[in-house]
């Protein structure tokens, strides 16, 4: 077994934040991928547009799951959820899975927030 090293975080360490909310990117960019022959061929949306806008949050999804590091990443993962929520002007099932995604985000990123306030507190009263 390998000794953890300065730049390994131990499992206290870790912020779960990070990694419920890279999980719900992960999956929500698997969606949003899925959203582009749906937009082709049901919605009728020209096939670049549809590439760009799909593929596009789909790729900027996944990127932003590997770069929740700082807060500025998770006001991006809100405005994401806002997006997928706005693609439903397009698709009209996407309001409601936007909003289930969205839901999940919320949860992921206010109870991982609670998690590390309360691991702060315990550290502190050691």
């Amino acid at each position: 077994m390998t000794q953890p090293t300065d730049q390994t975080p131990t499992s206290q360490e870790r912020s779960p934040r990070r990694g419920m909310c890279a999980a719900i990117l992960s999956l929500e960019g698997v969606a949003l991928g899925l959203t582009t022959p749906v937009m082709i061929s049901v919605a009728g949306v020209d096939t670049a547009k549809a590439l760009w806008v799909g593929l596009g949050l789909a790729v900027a999804s996944l990127l932003l799951a590997g770069m929740l590091r700082g807060e500025w990443a998770y006001a991006l993962g809100w405005a994401l959820q806002g997006s997928a929520i706005a693609l439903g002007f397009v698709i009209p099932l996407m309001f409601v899975l936007g909003a289930v995604f969205a839901l999940l985000w919320g949860t992921a990123y206010f109870l991982g927030r609670k998690i590390e306030r309360e691991r702060a507190e315990m550290a502190a009263h050691r």
